[in-house]
């Protein structure tokens, strides 16, 4: 996810309709509803719900953990449950498109996406090719780098390689102005650094993982051939140069704010404010019309980046500069190269035992390089029209119940509720694939240069970005591959947007019934248009600028309820053996927001929906009712796990909850949760009312 994205928390799925053809409805004839009641009951296994613990005590470990205990975690994954069995189906037919592409590909149009997609499939699959080749494919800028003499050639190095789609030091993007959401501006902002936060490079608890970094890093440099000696000077010195950009980084609590993620400045600001670098000369670069200005994102990190600029010894630029070229590249070099950087990342930060098979290493480039036009190939064979007629439809209920929960506010001021209605009534829903497809002409593919391949892309994506730079917002514009299992909310464009892949089990059934639907899909589309009014959304009018349109009462009773959640969620220690580890209740409070918000919102629309039905709103299935089956299903779709490794580093660096306590947290604060399973106060499930979290 790029840091704008970081902006619009990506959460979960997608959905049916309230009265669509595949809902699940009553029927006069009882051998169609026998037929139904069948399917329903093959749509959630109630064998795999315990038996030992109540869904009053922990409605996670009720409808998940039989199935958790069975099924461990692959040895290429770092987490296994729903979403992951979900990314593997969309893995699974990727793969069969791309290996037919790879098939045809000497023999389809010239230039075609399916001739483009194949030739690159094929390149990253010849593995004996890439072995061959070796470092040699980044040996040019290696050279360039080496060859680096002053601080003028110091930032040309940088702009050239930015043009080039490989930057380093600082990140770039393009995307709406926040003050002016109608136009596209350029953003730089904070980045350079390989462990996962800014605090990995200062604090004690992190040590082991700083020697293993410096290790990982000497070894990249022995195998471009460096002495043992000299290996670890420069990794010394790069991971030097590191802790200083860190040391000069905002934390990930404090990148989620959108006042930290904005600091627009005219070209003549930005060369004043590091005269070391010339914004000028960059942009002209990047072939970016930047007009009257950019964002200039942190101050503070940029500050430092013009002293290093100016003072840090060239040497320790060029064993920074070589170490990050050599590690960007890693994936996409010869075996050495790509084993030392699973072995660092995978599996001492992630504690992952096993790499992924090579077909889904060559996927992830394709996906990375051509992601749209691999996801053209995968809604043509993937997504029919109906799916898409559904979710637009179960999107509209959705909607409809935010609208009812702002007007039946009783915290909120007319004055505040009118505009929070006014975002409502510009919501763009976009679902399933984009409206128009780009255009791949002038990218060059061939069969046999996987690195170069991918060198290409890397500025032909870049190049296409920048052109973004100084036109017109377009809205129906995505951030998703239409084949990403996901889904999310975009505040600069007010946009909810929901990729194919997820509208699919155990989401979304075409025959399921209302409760299973809602408390999967329904819950997801109500959790992206629930982002709209977070911590952060909130901030943002229905236009997409940052504007603040609350009263001031308003705001305070909001943030005094967002605030209960935060100290919910504190409260909560994941790994067992580590108590002082906590779930950090700032850092995750959007997507909890969303999840209470989003859930509270499906559930309406089941209601309204089963008020249209009394029949199948008073229907027990596997003895269960509407109720009870739809937060089953919401459950369901945290059900998982995670390495003891990539846990403690999603405490650390990922605004969402860890999925255990994404089951439970929304439902504890719902009085309907309690109802539906005869829940007393006291029991675990229930929060106390002077606790208990209620937004919209």
């Amino acid at each position: 996810m790029t840091r704008r994205q970081a902006l619009t928390p990506i959460a979960i799925a997608l959905g049916l309709a309230m009265s669509s053809p595949g809902a699940f409805a009553a029927d006069s004839d009882s051998q169609a509803a026998d037929m139904q009641l069948s399917a329903a009951k093959q749509i959630f296994d109630t064998s795999n719900l315990g038996t030992q613990v109540s869904a009053c005590h922990n409605l996670n470990t009720f409808v998940n953990a039989k199935w958790v205990a069975a099924n461990p975690i692959p040895d290429d994954h770092t987490r296994w449950g729903s979403f992951n069995m979900l990314a593997e189906k969309s893995l699974e037919d990727q793969h069969t498109i791309v290996k037919k592409a790879a098939a045809e590909a000497d023999k389809a149009d010239a230039g075609s996406i399916k001739a483009k997609i194949g030739h690159l499939y094929q390149s990253g699959m010849d593995v004996e090719a890439i072995d061959k080749a070796g470092y040699q494919p980044i040996e040019p800028r290696l050279k360039q780098i080496a060859a680096i003499d002053n601080r003028r050639e110091l930032s040309h190095y940088l702009t050239q390689a930015f043009a080039a789609g490989q930057g380093q030091v600082f990140a770039l993007d393009a995307s709406p102005d926040y003050k002016n959401a109608t136009r596209v501006i350029a953003y730089a902002y904070q980045g350079g650094l390989g462990l996962p936060t800014p605090k990995y490079y200062t604090d004690k608890d992190y040590a082991k993982q700083r020697a293993a970094y410096v290790d990982y890093m000497t070894t990249l440099f022995k195998l471009i051939g460096e002495s043992d000696a000299k290996a670890a000077a420069d990794a010394k010195q790069a991971m030097a140069f590191e802790t200083e950009l860190a040391k000069h980084s905002l934390s990930r609590v404090a990148m989620r704010d959108p006042k930290n993620q904005y600091h627009f400045v005219s070209l003549d600001e930005a060369n004043k404010a590091t005269p070391n670098f010339d914004w000028k000369a960059f942009f002209v670069a990047q072939g970016a019309d930047i007009k009257k200005g950019f964002s200039l994102s942190e101050p503070k990190f940029f500050a430092e980046f013009n002293k290093l600029l100016g003072n840090a010894p060239l040497d320790q630029w060029r064993a920074y500069l070589r170490f990050h070229t050599i590690d960007d590249a890693a994936p996409l070099l010869s075996t050495p190269f790509n084993e030392a950087h699973f072995a660092f990342y995978g599996t001492t930060l992630n504690g992952q035992p096993k790499q992924k098979p090579r077909w889904k290493q060559a996927l992830d480039a394709v996906n990375s390089a051509m992601g749209q036009a691999l996801g053209q190939l995968y809604v043509a064979d993937y997504f029919p029209p109906e799916a898409k007629a559904r979710a637009q439809q179960m999107v509209a209920n959705i909607r409809a119940a935010l609208k009812t929960r702002i007007q039946n506010n009783d915290w909120m001021s007319e004055k505040t509720k009118d505009k929070a209605l006014d975002k409502w009534s510009k919501f763009l829903p976009k679902i399933g694939y984009p409206e128009h497809w780009r255009s791949w002409k002038g990218l060059n593919i061939s069969a046999d240069d996987f690195y170069g391949n991918m060198e290409r892309a890397a500025r032909f994506n870049h190049a296409y970005e920048m052109a973004y730079v100084g036109q017109p917002r377009d809205r129906q514009r995505w951030g998703m591959t239409p084949q990403t299992v996901n889904a999310y909310y975009n505040p600069t464009d007010n946009t909810i947007n929901f990729p194919a892949a997820i509208l699919q089990p155990p989401f979304f059934y075409a025959h399921g019934d209302d409760a299973v639907n809602y408390g999967g899909i329904g819950a997801v589309i109500g959790h992206e248009s629930s982002h709209g009014y977070d911590d952060q959304g909130s901030q943002f009018d229905g236009d997409g600028n940052q504007v603040n349109w609350w009263t001031a009462a308003d705001r305070k009773a909001f943030d005094a309820r967002t605030q209960k959640l935060v100290d919910q969620f504190n409260q909560y220690t994941p790994i067992p053996g580590k108590p002082q580890l906590h779930v950090n209740g700032k850092l995750t409070l959007g997507e909890n927001i969303a999840d209470l918000d989003g859930l509270t919102l499906a559930y309406d629309a089941l209601q309204t929906a089963l008020a249209h039905n009394p029949k199948e709103a008073h229907m027990k299935i596997d003895g269960y009712t509407e109720d009870q089956r739809f937060f089953m299903s919401w459950a369901r779709v945290w059900r998982g796990h995670s390495r003891e490794k990539a846990l403690e580093v999603q405490l650390n660096s990922d605004p969402h909850s860890p999925m255990s306590f994404r089951a439970i947290g929304a439902p504890s604060n719902m009085p309907a949760f309690a109802k539906a399973f005869d829940c007393k106060p006291g029991d675990a499930m229930v929060r106390p009312k002077n606790k208990r979290v209620e937004i919209w």
